[in-house]
Protein backbone atom coordinates (compact mmCIF):
# COMPACT_ATOMS: atom_id res chain seq x y z
CA UNK A 1 0.00 0.00 0.00
CA UNK A 2 1.23 3.49 -0.74
CA UNK A 3 1.32 6.21 1.63
CA UNK A 4 -1.06 8.70 1.93
CA UNK A 5 -0.29 11.84 0.27
CA UNK A 6 -2.97 14.07 2.59
CA UNK A 7 -3.22 17.92 1.30
CA UNK A 8 -4.20 20.07 4.24
CA UNK A 9 -3.04 23.93 4.67
CA UNK A 10 0.12 24.22 6.61
CA UNK A 11 0.75 20.76 6.24
CA UNK A 12 3.47 18.27 5.14
CA UNK A 13 2.67 15.16 3.34
CA UNK A 14 4.54 13.20 5.63
CA UNK A 15 7.17 13.42 7.78
CA UNK A 16 9.93 12.40 5.22
CA UNK A 17 8.81 15.74 3.03
CA UNK A 18 10.88 18.40 5.93
CA UNK A 19 8.53 21.59 6.76
CA UNK A 20 10.30 23.70 9.11
CA UNK A 21 7.72 24.88 10.57
CA UNK A 22 5.92 21.93 11.77
CA UNK A 23 9.31 20.39 12.76
CA UNK A 24 9.78 23.67 15.17
CA UNK A 25 6.42 22.93 16.77
CA UNK A 26 7.52 19.01 16.94
CA UNK A 27 10.36 20.46 18.97
CA UNK A 28 8.54 23.20 20.88
CA UNK A 29 5.57 20.57 21.74
CA UNK A 30 7.78 17.71 23.40
CA UNK A 31 9.97 20.51 25.21
CA UNK A 32 7.17 21.95 26.84
CA UNK A 33 3.96 20.67 25.81
CA UNK A 34 1.38 22.31 24.19
CA UNK A 35 -0.61 25.16 26.03
CA UNK A 36 2.94 26.00 26.94
CA UNK A 37 3.68 26.26 22.88
CA UNK A 38 3.91 30.15 21.55
CA UNK A 39 3.57 31.32 17.91
CA UNK A 40 6.73 33.17 19.26
CA UNK A 41 8.24 30.25 20.41
CA UNK A 42 8.15 28.24 17.07
CA UNK A 43 9.02 31.10 14.95
CA UNK A 44 11.93 31.28 16.87
CA UNK A 45 13.03 27.45 16.29
CA UNK A 46 11.54 27.98 13.01
CA UNK A 47 13.76 30.85 11.73
CA UNK A 48 10.50 32.84 10.61
CA UNK A 49 8.44 35.61 11.70
CA UNK A 50 5.33 35.27 13.34
CA UNK A 51 3.33 37.01 10.39
CA UNK A 52 4.92 34.13 8.45
CA UNK A 53 3.27 31.69 10.38
CA UNK A 54 -0.20 34.05 11.38
CA UNK A 55 -0.43 34.10 7.23
CA UNK A 56 -0.70 29.81 7.59
CA UNK A 57 -2.09 29.40 10.82
CA UNK A 58 -4.17 31.44 13.36
CA UNK A 59 -3.22 29.94 16.60
CA UNK A 60 -0.83 27.29 18.17
CA UNK A 61 -3.71 24.40 18.06
CA UNK A 62 -4.39 24.72 14.44
CA UNK A 63 -0.71 24.78 13.81
CA UNK A 64 -0.54 21.50 15.97
CA UNK A 65 -3.58 19.98 14.53
CA UNK A 66 -1.30 19.77 11.21
CA UNK A 67 1.33 18.63 13.24
CA UNK A 68 -0.40 15.46 14.14
CA UNK A 69 -2.24 15.03 10.87
CA UNK A 70 1.45 14.87 9.54
CA UNK A 71 2.95 12.51 11.78
CA UNK A 72 -0.26 10.23 12.56
CA UNK A 73 -0.44 9.93 8.97
CA UNK A 74 3.40 8.84 8.77
CA UNK A 75 2.83 6.66 11.68
CA UNK A 76 0.39 4.52 9.80
CA UNK A 77 1.48 4.56 6.70
CA UNK A 78 5.36 3.27 8.24
CA UNK A 79 3.26 0.44 9.99
CA UNK A 80 2.18 -1.20 6.65
CA UNK A 81 3.90 -4.22 5.70
CA UNK A 82 5.32 -5.05 2.56
CA UNK A 83 2.68 -6.90 0.92
CA UNK A 84 4.56 -10.71 0.32
CA UNK A 85 3.89 -13.59 -2.77
CA UNK A 86 0.72 -15.02 -1.66
CA UNK A 87 -0.35 -12.99 1.64
CA UNK A 88 -3.95 -12.07 1.37
CA UNK A 89 -4.88 -8.35 1.81
CA UNK A 90 -6.61 -9.07 5.36
CA UNK A 91 -3.50 -10.28 6.75
CA UNK A 92 -1.51 -7.12 5.67
CA UNK A 93 -4.61 -4.85 6.97
CA UNK A 94 -4.58 -6.71 10.21
CA UNK A 95 -0.73 -6.65 10.52
CA UNK A 96 -0.90 -2.84 9.64
CA UNK A 97 -3.49 -2.16 12.18
CA UNK A 98 -1.63 -4.12 15.04
CA UNK A 99 1.72 -2.53 14.46
CA UNK A 100 0.17 0.97 13.97
CA UNK A 101 -1.46 1.13 16.97
CA UNK A 102 1.62 -0.24 18.93
CA UNK A 103 3.78 2.17 16.91
CA UNK A 104 1.28 5.32 17.66
CA UNK A 105 1.51 4.49 21.67
CA UNK A 106 5.44 4.77 21.40
CA UNK A 107 5.29 7.72 19.65
CA UNK A 108 6.74 10.65 21.83
CA UNK A 109 4.35 13.15 20.61
CA UNK A 110 1.59 11.20 21.23
CA UNK A 111 3.11 10.04 24.67
CA UNK A 112 3.53 13.96 25.51
CA UNK A 113 0.06 15.18 24.28
CA UNK A 114 -1.91 12.32 26.31
CA UNK A 115 0.47 13.23 29.73
CA UNK A 116 0.39 16.80 29.30
CA UNK A 117 -2.59 17.72 27.10
CA UNK A 118 -4.73 15.56 26.65
CA UNK A 119 -8.12 17.42 26.42
CA UNK A 120 -6.58 18.08 22.95
CA UNK A 121 -7.54 14.68 21.67
CA UNK A 122 -11.19 14.86 22.87
CA UNK A 123 -12.23 16.74 19.90
CA UNK A 124 -11.88 14.11 17.79
CA UNK A 125 -13.17 11.10 20.35
CA UNK A 126 -16.01 12.99 20.94
CA UNK A 127 -17.13 16.08 18.96
CA UNK A 128 -15.42 15.23 14.77
CA UNK A 129 -13.53 13.68 13.03
CA UNK A 130 -10.14 15.74 12.29
CA UNK A 131 -7.97 15.49 8.81
CA UNK A 132 -5.75 12.73 9.99
CA UNK A 133 -8.89 10.13 10.55
CA UNK A 134 -10.35 11.18 7.06
CA UNK A 135 -6.63 10.20 5.84
CA UNK A 136 -6.63 7.26 7.60
CA UNK A 137 -10.26 6.23 6.91
CA UNK A 138 -9.51 6.76 3.63
CA UNK A 139 -6.41 4.21 4.14
CA UNK A 140 -8.30 1.90 5.24
CA UNK A 141 -11.61 2.16 2.42
CA UNK A 142 -9.03 1.10 -0.09
CA UNK A 143 -7.32 -1.62 1.93
CA UNK A 144 -10.83 -3.01 2.51
CA UNK A 145 -12.06 -2.60 -0.80
CA UNK A 146 -8.59 -4.55 -2.18
CA UNK A 147 -9.51 -7.10 0.20
CA UNK A 148 -12.74 -7.61 -0.86
CA UNK A 149 -12.04 -8.10 -4.56
CA UNK A 150 -9.34 -10.64 -3.25
CA UNK A 151 -11.70 -12.37 -0.91
CA UNK A 152 -10.49 -12.38 1.96
CA UNK A 153 -12.41 -9.58 3.62
CA UNK A 154 -15.66 -10.25 4.78
CA UNK A 155 -17.98 -8.35 1.87
CA UNK A 156 -20.35 -5.09 3.54
CA UNK A 157 -20.51 -1.48 3.24
CA UNK A 158 -16.80 -0.42 2.77
CA UNK A 159 -16.95 3.27 4.48
CA UNK A 160 -18.92 1.66 6.83
CA UNK A 161 -16.34 -1.01 7.48
CA UNK A 162 -13.82 1.29 7.25
CA UNK A 163 -15.33 3.26 10.41
CA UNK A 164 -16.11 0.32 12.10
CA UNK A 165 -12.61 -1.11 12.32
CA UNK A 166 -10.99 3.19 13.15
CA UNK A 167 -13.30 2.96 16.15
CA UNK A 168 -11.60 -0.21 17.34
CA UNK A 169 -8.27 0.63 16.40
CA UNK A 170 -9.06 4.39 17.93
CA UNK A 171 -10.14 2.99 21.71
CA UNK A 172 -6.84 0.38 21.64
CA UNK A 173 -4.88 3.58 20.64
CA UNK A 174 -6.74 6.01 22.83
CA UNK A 175 -7.29 3.87 26.38
CA UNK A 176 -5.64 0.52 26.40
CA UNK A 177 -3.28 1.75 29.29
CA UNK A 178 -6.30 1.93 31.24
CA UNK A 179 -6.87 -1.96 30.95
CA UNK A 180 -3.05 -2.80 31.46
CA UNK A 181 -1.74 -4.49 34.19
CA UNK A 182 2.37 -5.06 33.75
CA UNK A 183 2.84 -6.99 36.94
CA UNK A 184 0.27 -9.71 35.40
CA UNK A 185 1.59 -11.31 32.25
CA UNK A 186 -2.13 -12.20 30.79
CA UNK A 187 -2.87 -8.32 31.09
CA UNK A 188 0.47 -6.74 29.44
CA UNK A 189 -0.16 -4.43 26.52
CA UNK A 190 1.73 -6.95 24.45
CA UNK A 191 -1.25 -9.07 25.44
CA UNK A 192 -4.05 -6.89 24.63
CA UNK A 193 -2.25 -6.58 21.20
CA UNK A 194 -2.70 -10.22 20.30
CA UNK A 195 -6.43 -9.85 21.60
CA UNK A 196 -6.77 -6.90 18.91
CA UNK A 197 -5.28 -9.06 16.23
CA UNK A 198 -7.81 -11.55 17.28
CA UNK A 199 -10.80 -9.01 17.13
CA UNK A 200 -9.83 -7.42 13.41
CA UNK A 201 -9.04 -11.36 12.08
CA UNK A 202 -12.82 -12.20 13.59
CA UNK A 203 -14.37 -9.10 12.27
CA UNK A 204 -12.18 -9.37 8.42
CA UNK A 205 -12.64 -12.77 8.25
CA UNK A 206 -15.79 -13.36 5.51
Amino acid sequence: MTPIRHNHSGSSSDSSDSDPVLDAVRDCVLAFGVRRTTLTDVARRAGVSRMTLYRRWPDVRSLVGDLMTREWIDVASRAMPQRRPGQDMRGLIVDGLVAGVAAFRAHPLFLKIVDVDPELLLTYVLDRRGASQEALLGLLAESLAEGHADGSVRRTHTDRQARAVLLVVQSFTLSLRTMTDEDDPELTESAFLDELRTLLERTLTP
